[in-house]
């Protein structure tokens, strides 16, 4: 990989703000101030750096997130029309649900228009079918299904169909929405030499090149902090749970708040970080490190068209992203797969104990939730999975198996699920680590949190499981 070269005012710029802090060891560069490049630029602007309306997004996101989970059970236009505003219209003065501020941990912005106006999610959403969701919708028609679903359920749950709104909402649109934008968008089509050139600004009267604002709005879909290289893991993890413990590492401008736009931590950075934290991975430093030296390359060539050996080198740090990025999403699955996998087991044992299993059952929707939101992302990217996306859509279903050992199998014409007989807890737990092990055949993880696949051979021995036990 290219070594990244910023310019001495930059380091100097960079060392300068963030030297007063203790607890880190400031030497890495940041993603901030790259100079203007744009030939005869006539504006103010003293930054190229511009990716606001992906920070938006993700604003957008975590408040999406926490109105899914305040229906009462019943019809409430009222909260769906609200959860329109965030998901699917561009409404002005929308405020700031999620991040906000608490003690010790103070928040500069309060309304989505602060980051960027007119932004929504839904006009953004991957545009292919979902194949993992009944209905054979695209990635906008799924997440507007499922805020509907959210505004009349019981604070996010759905107990008669196993679905926990909230993280199906959350998940999905963090793949299909800033995932799908990034590789399949911005790391791909359009760094074509013919696609937004770097020798012309990216509008008109833009301080940005065409390749400039391109990468830059790549990078503000990850959701990492302009600062993350000077950060570890436990700390950018500790930022997006706005932990006050973080907020002297995180504010790199010194201005006593987390500023949203270049401060906060969101999305994949999270659980990229989240997964770093157990020490075997190095996924978030990985995939800002490349975009850094991306972004320092557009720079260095200062305002003109880049060569084929620059592209090339561009190219290779978006593989690097890409690859990187991929495996942060499977790792997520991988870890939901193995949590499934133990609630199943639970449940059924609580079960067979005439016990009360309502927080059991609610704990493993959840987590079901979290694994069918990851897996349905993972096939966002604009590439084939192939016979890996169809396996992971039979073996994970529509919805967990339920209490009844039924399954949702469809929607009707009128947007009600329909339920069909399945297989029993155990065996459903049995497909749980059959998932672990498509993922762990087919990609190259190295965290597999919440791993169980030692388990595979005795439960297939003591369920007999010679037969298929994927479901449609």
């Amino acid at each position: 990989m290219k070594l990244n070269k910023l310019t001495s005012a930059m380091a100097i710029a960079s060392l300068a703000t963030l030297a007063s802090f203790s607890t880190q060891t400031i030497s890495a560069p940041i993603y901030a101030d790259f100079p203007v490049t744009v030939k005869d630029y006539q504006g103010d602007k003293k930054t190229s750096v511009s990716y606001g309306g992906q920070i938006a997004r993700h604003v957008l996101h975590n408040s999406l997130k926490k109105l899914a989970g305040q229906g009462n059970g019943a019809e409430n236009p009222e909260l769906l029309a609200k959860m329109q505003s965030y998901f699917a219209n561009k409404d002005a003065n929308r405020a700031i649900l999620d991040p906000v501020s608490k003690e010790g941990f103070t928040i500069s912005e309060t309304d989505i228009d602060q980051l960027s106006k007119g932004k929504n999610l839904a006009g953004k959403a991957y545009e292919g079918a979902v194949n993992g969701w009944p209905g054979n919708m695209t990635a906008a028609e799924v997440l507007a299904f499922m805020v509907e679903k959210a505004s009349a359920a019981d604070a996010g749950f759905d107990f008669n169909n196993g679905m926990d709104y909230p993280q199906l909402i959350s998940k999905f649109t963090m793949g299909a929405v800033f995932y799908n934008q990034a590789v399949d968008s911005y790391l791909d089509e359009k760094l074509a030499a013919d696609v937004k050139p770097n020798d012309q600004p990216y509008k008109k009267g833009a301080a940005y090149t065409g390749k400039e604002h391109v990468w830059d709005e790549a990078f503000g879909y990850f959701g990492t902090p302009a600062n993350t290289l000077n950060l570890d893991a436990a700390t950018a993890h500790a930022i997006a749970k706005g932990k006050k413990e973080a907020l002297t590492a995180a504010d790199s401008n010194a201005n006593g708040k987390i500023d949203l736009a270049t401060e906060m931590t969101y999305a994949h950075a999270y659980y990229a970080a989240s997964t770093d934290k157990g020490g075997k991975t190095n996924y978030l430093q990985t995939i800002t490190k490349a975009f850094i030296d991306g972004r320092q390359l557009i720079t260095d060539a200062n305002g003109e068209k880049l060569s084929d050996a620059q592209r090339s080198q561009l190219l290779g740090h978006a593989d690097i992203i890409k690859t990187n990025w991929e495996l942060v999403i499977a790792e997520a699955t991988f870890k939901y797969a193995g949590s499934v996998y133990s609630d199943a087991l639970k449940l059924q044992a609580g079960i067979e104990n005439n016990e009360d299993v309502k927080a059991l059952f609610k704990k493993y929707i959840h987590h079901w939730g979290e694994l069918k939101g990851f897996s349905m992302s993972l096939q966002t990217s604009g590439k084939d999975l192939g016979g890996v996306a169809v396996s992971l859509n039979r073996l994970i279903g529509y919805s967990p198996v339920l209490l009844g050992n039924t399954q949702v199998t469809g929607i009707d014409a009128k947007g009600n699920y329909q339920q069909s007989s399945s297989v029993d807890l155990n065996e459903f737990a049995l497909q749980m680590l059959k998932v672990q092990q498509l993922l762990a055949d087919n990609f190259a993880l190295k965290a597999r949190g919440k791993d169980q696949l030692a388990n595979l051979s005795a439960l297939a021995a003591k369920l007999g499981s010679g037969k298929n036990t994927e479901n449609d």
